[in-house]
């Protein structure tokens, strides 16, 4: 099975993960880019219009691939916008995928994603791994936006996050 991690990160720390995976899988990481730096003006934007970014490379880049792995934060309630294009393109073309996510998980944690995936995708995602940073953060820290905006994966998180993940995927890849 030719497997692919897909990646876009905001802060870094999906990024950060999704190069750790992909080199204990031994697979290809392609990192989504835009044209324009994201600001938190264009989140809303993208929020407020439904609005799908222009994203490097092209979503068909996946066609050599069985399985994708996508790494991407959760914003609102749905993938960050960067990764809908992906998405969207799987409604079209039957590939496996899963999503893993690092992302704040302050307020609510994240119940909607899966739904929001489904209508992306056109389907479930084999597994869907959802985890946040509020559970990383020190006891003494409040786990509000700030806190979990602002925080870095570390070497240690980076690890413990990249083990748990693997075995999870281990029935499925």
């Amino acid at each position: 099975m030719s497997i692919a991690v897909i990646s876009y990160s905001y802060t870094g720390n999906n990024k950060a993960l999704a190069d750790r995976v992909a080199k204990k899988l031994s697979v290809e990481h392609i990192q989504i880019t835009e044209q324009k730096k994201r600001t938190m003006g264009t989140i809303i934007f993208d929020a407020l219009f439904n609005r799908t970014p222009r994203v490097f490379p092209a979503p068909n880049i996946m066609e050599k691939h069985d399985m994708i792995l996508f790494f991407s934060p959760i914003w609102m309630g749905m993938a960050a916008f960067p990764m809908r294009t992906y998405l969207k393109y799987l409604k079209e073309n039957s590939k496996k995928y899963c999503f893993i996510s690092i992302s704040g998980g302050a307020v609510n944690g994240n119940p909607t994603i899966e739904g929001n995936l489904e209508k992306l995708a056109g389907r479930k995602p084999s597994a869907l791994i959802d985890l946040h940073i509020s559970d990383l953060l020190p006891s003494h820290l409040k786990s509000d936006m700030k806190s979990t905006s602002s925080y870095k994966l570390n070497e240690n998180d980076i690890e413990a996050l990249t083990n748990k993940i693997t075995k999870e995927l281990e029935a499925i890849l």
